[in-house]
């Protein structure tokens, strides 16, 4: 009878679609590939000549940025990267190089406010056992991701231009940020984290990277902006 189904007891149909479903998958997959080795490329070349790991050679500023970090990991093991970032910060600050220090950070972990975790004030904390007056660092509570800590360091606390501190595979995500946003931000690079440490962390930079050149393309803003702060005018918060 005609229009009727004819058996396929060799499953032969059934082969051929799981063959076109797995190269459409490894397709995928390579169109992927290309594209987050080419954002993670293109934000790196065009941000390395801004980052320096030598304090002379870097321009002064009027405030150093510093990106958030937590300040341990698995609640016991304290965070290296955040140790990095508070030395060179606090090396920036006592080579004059900058008046002020904005912490910037939150304090939710994993999307969701918990109690005891505190970005800023860890950070802040920090600073003034380094050696730091507190009078001198200001804290932004709304630094929810770096896009929101590089453009808020313009809206919120009126600079052009800061010295972004972290470690160079973030500062290279900072300054294409900052650079989309017409800033003229440079990066002063915190000593690395050995590999065994960081893994995860380095898997996440590339959604990451894939998803700034999102942010830049959409014009996505920071989260939350609220009212101006001048730095050395108004008490630090």
């Amino acid at each position: 009878m005609r229009g009727r189904h004819r058996p396929d007891p060799d499953g032969r149909n059934d082969t051929a679609s799981v063959k076109r479903l797995a190269f459409a998958a490894v397709l995928l997959l390579g169109v992927l590939a290309a594209v987050a080795a080419g954002a993670w490329t293109l934000i790196a070349t065009s941000s390395r000549p801004h980052i320096y790991a030598s304090l002379d050679a870097l321009r002064p500023a009027r405030a150093g940025l510093v990106l958030g970090s937590a300040r341990l990991v698995r609640d016991y093991v304290p965070n290296l990267f955040f140790a990095n970032r508070i030395t060179a910060a606090a090396d920036l600050f006592k080579a004059g190089k900058v008046e002020f220090l904005i912490v910037s950070g939150n304090q939710a972990r994993g999307g969701r406010p918990q109690g005891g975790y505190d970005e800023p004030a860890d950070m802040r904390d920090a600073l003034i056992a380094a050696g730091v007056p507190a009078g001198r660092i200001y804290r932004d509570y709304a630094g929810y991701r770096t896009l929101d800590s590089v453009v808020r360091a313009k809206q919120i606390f009126g600079q052009d231009r800061v010295i972004v501190i972290s470690q160079p595979f973030h500062l290279e995500r900072a300054l294409f940020l900052a650079r989309a946003h017409a800033l003229d931000d440079d990066g002063f690079a915190a000593e690395d984290v050995p590999l065994r440490y960081a893994v995860r962390t380095d898997l996440r930079e590339i959604g990451a990277r894939m998803a700034a050149f999102v942010d830049v393309w959409l014009g996505t803003p920071p989260r939350r902006l609220g009212a101006p702060v001048q730095l050395g005018v108004d008490a630090p918060t």
